[in-house]
């Protein structure tokens, strides 16, 4: 049994300013993605692609900008609409107040997919195009977000067998007996391991969308089996056939990205989508 080693959230103060490890989390997420971003151009079909429709360097840095803004945007209003609807009702300027916490990757993730819609209509681009090239760069953020989590000692685990070797104790969740170390199991399923699955998936030639559907599936069955050793928000508990609101909505996203797989099969070959 471990205890929850104390971490200082603050990684480091400059007088009045006060630089958070959680922020530098979304940094490195930020630097991750721009770096696999860059090496993503040099994948099919996005090497073969020519003329207007060629990808760049700078595709990256607007992809990169865009998708800060939806993650920020959509995970803010995902968290409001799906896990404190109520509150926020009767509440609603404390939606802008993102530093009380309160983020959703579910709305993340639809945010993003909305800010990728504007990026591929502005560029004219297919959108499952841009899709396919954005899901590869994104598990590493996701799991520094989970060491994020880790570090401010939030989001732990649900009580452990205290024969667990690694069972946890979080003394600020108000109980002395050992816990899973649930963002520890996220960040390697939702973040490594989904990175190494996607990004090998997405290496070689695969039809428009498919990519994008390995992550949305993979990451609604990643997200669906960490759930079950996370502690429920206390807010929310269990719900409906004793699952999560996590839970309840990573099935959508797994039944969308299977969708989305089988519908892109049927469709034209990638590369001749892009030399049309």
């Amino acid at each position: 049994m471990l205890m929850y080693p104390h971490i200082d959230p603050i990684a480091l103060q400059l007088g009045p300013v006060a630089i958070h490890w959680y922020g530098l989390t979304y940094l490195a997420a930020f630097g991750l993605f721009f770096f696999l971003g860059t090496r993503r151009l040099g994948h099919e079909p996005f090497r073969s692609i020519t003329g207007p429709g060629a990808w760049s360097r700078k595709d990256v840095e607007d992809i990169l900008f865009l998708g800060v803004v939806g993650v920020i945007v959509g995970g803010r209003l995902g968290y409001c609409l799906f896990y404190k609807p109520g509150y926020y009702l009767t509440h609603p300027l404390e939606i802008f107040f993102v530093w009380q916490g309160g983020m959703s990757f579910h709305g993340g993730f639809l945010g993003v997919m909305a800010a990728m819609l504007w990026f591929a209509r502005s560029r004219t681009r297919p959108f499952w195009q841009v899709m396919d090239f954005v899901a590869p760069c994104v598990p590493t953020g996701l799991a520094a977000g989970r060491v994020g989590n880790f570090i401010n000692g939030e989001l732990w685990g649900r009580f452990s067998s205290p024969d667990l070797p690694w069972g946890m104790v979080f003394p600020q969740s108000g109980s002395m007996l050992p816990r899973h170390p649930s963002q520890i199991y996220q960040f390697l399923l939702e973040g490594l391991l989904l990175f190494v699955i996607v990004w090998l998936y997405a290496r070689k030639e695969r039809k428009t969308g498919q990519v994008a559907a390995a992550f949305c599936a993979g990451y609604g069955v990643m997200r669906f089996v960490a759930e079950f050793f996370r502690e429920p928000d206390d807010f929310l508990g269990l719900q409906a056939l004793n699952l999560s609101q996590g839970q309840w909505l990573s099935l959508p996203m797994i039944l969308f990205g299977i969708g989305l797989w089988l519908w892109a099969a049927r469709q034209p070959a990638r590369r001749a989508q892009a030399a049309g």
